[in-house]
């Protein structure tokens, strides 16, 4: 049984904001551990926020309860019409993640009998003591860079198995195109941007993302291998244009590093153009439309490179 980072924060979030409330004798003080509970989010960014949803919504909740209870009375009908009203006004206002900790408040009104200034002074202490301790556990968040370098790691050795897979199809060796590759980075690809999400909703503060930047530009590319599967899979009759772009994927599968500048790759696209353009026409139509899909992948090889190339500067 493994314990979480975030198990772990409300088991200490919601005993501490306990003992705060029980230390400024507080009534209702187990409602300060709940509120913390509540509190306890996966980013800081989320956690800022819904402590503003939970004031914003607990402040509101204050009025309809003195307006509703004081006005109304205090019975199960008058919680059923607070409710028909405040919900749907904090859907309205944006608030809708402070509607449990406001339930909270409302039912402490609701049993004491009492809207009164003690009581309002009491329910916002303990909100603001449960909040107020889910912030400060919350201030660590463990860092995701180990998580986020193994699936840069998986995405690159990936894309070598793509191009290598691309290479012995494009040579006969092979006979299946590598579409389970492209499944696996498909599923990285979503594991990524959630993590990147996370990462950066925990320094918002940080002008720059090196992971969210990377993962946008190996997105861009993965776009072009998929376009490339239609292209590759037709072929197979192999020509000498074959294996010069079979050869092409080979060079490419050996350098799949964040560094590669890729100049020499979009050199080698261009004269590989050139050669095309130089060879004899083809003599029947299966060659012709070899040919025509040859062209066109190695245009989306050389757009796969100029993606790699425009990130470097």
């Amino acid at each position: 049984m493994k314990i979480g980072y975030r198990t772990l924060k409300t088991a200490l979030a919601a005993p501490f904001a306990i003992w705060i409330a029980e230390l400024l004798q507080l009534e209702y003080h187990g409602s300060a551990g709940i509120i913390a509970v509540l509190c306890i989010l996966p980013t800081r960014k989320s956690s800022l926020l819904t402590a503003w949803h939970r004031i914003g919504a607990a402040l509101v909740s204050i009025v309809y309860a003195y307006v509703i209870f004081e006005f109304v009375g205090y019975h199960p009908l008058s919680i059923g019409l607070l409710l028909l009203l405040f919900i749907p006004l904090m859907s309205y206002l944006k608030l809708v993640p402070g509607i449990v900790t406001s339930l909270v408040v409302l039912f402490h009104f609701y049993v004491a009998e009492n809207v009164g200034w003690p009581l309002i002074v009491n329910e916002l202490a303990i909100l603001f003591v449960g909040i107020g301790s889910a912030l400060l556990v919350n201030i660590y968040m463990p860092s995701l860079d180990k998580e986020l370098q193994q699936i840069q790691k998986n995405v690159e050795r990936n894309y070598q198995k793509i191009f290598k897979g691309f290479a012995a199809y494009l040579h006969r060796e092979n006979k299946e195109l590598p579409t389970s590759e492209i499944s696996l980075t498909k599923k990285l690809f979503n594991e990524a941007e959630e993590l990147v999400q996370r990462d950066v909703e925990n320094n918002f503060f940080r002008e720059e993302h090196i992971y969210k930047e990377y993962f946008i530009m190996r997105r861009m590319q993965f776009d072009i291998l998929e376009r490339m599967i239609p292209l590759v899979s037709p072929l197979t009759k192999t020509l000498n244009q074959s294996h010069r772009i079979a050869d092409l994927f080979d060079d490419l599968a050996d350098s799949i590093y964040p560094q590669n500048t890729v100049q020499d790759h979009l050199i080698t696209v261009q004269k590989l153009k050139e050669h095309f353009e130089q060879d004899e026409l083809p003599k029947t139509r299966q060659e012709f439309e070899i040919r025509a899909n040859l062209f066109r992948l190695l245009y989306e090889i050389e757009q796969y490179l100029i993606i790699k190339n425009k990130s470097l500067t």
